[in-house]
């Protein structure tokens, strides 16, 4: 099983570390999910995080290293189910959230190099709009 994700994000590359012994179902099934070519957009409820959202596609995935409150650089999986599918990624004080209320996602990676762009890449998100995103194993 790959070790790290390799994302390239408007203009910058982030390396996140899997955390395989602390989700190592959600990992197996995010790295099934790869090569992915999404958009990353800003977050309605998170606070300061962006998203890739999968819409109704489910993921066959209970809780593992759940969290609702993230940090910065920590890599959510939401498998859907009371909200959308989706990847979320803090970059500042997050309480992750959808329309339905609080949730809470798969802690499944966490970024290792580039952590200190994250609060950039954020605002950029914010203000410019969608960015295309691209993760790899590597």
């Amino acid at each position: 099983m790959a070790r790290t994700i390799h994302i390239h994000v408007a203009g910058y590359h982030l390396i996140a570390c899997l955390e395989t012994a602390a989700a190592p179902q959600t990992c197996a099934t995010f790295l099934a999910m790869l090569p992915l070519r999404a958009k990353l957009i800003h977050g309605r409820w998170s606070g300061e995080a962006c998203w890739v959202p999968f819409g109704d596609h489910e993921l066959d995935l209970g809780y593992e290293n759940h969290t609702s409150h993230p940090a910065p650089g920590h890599l959510l999986l939401y498998p859907g189910g009371m909200s959308e599918t989706e990847i979320l990624l803090p970059y500042g004080a997050t309480v992750f959230a959808s329309k339905v209320g609080q949730l809470a996602g798969n802690h499944f990676a966490t970024v290792q190099d580039g952590q200190e762009h994250l609060a950039e890449l954020g605002k950029r998100v914010l203000w410019e709009g969608a960015q295309d995103i691209t993760f790899e194993a590597r």
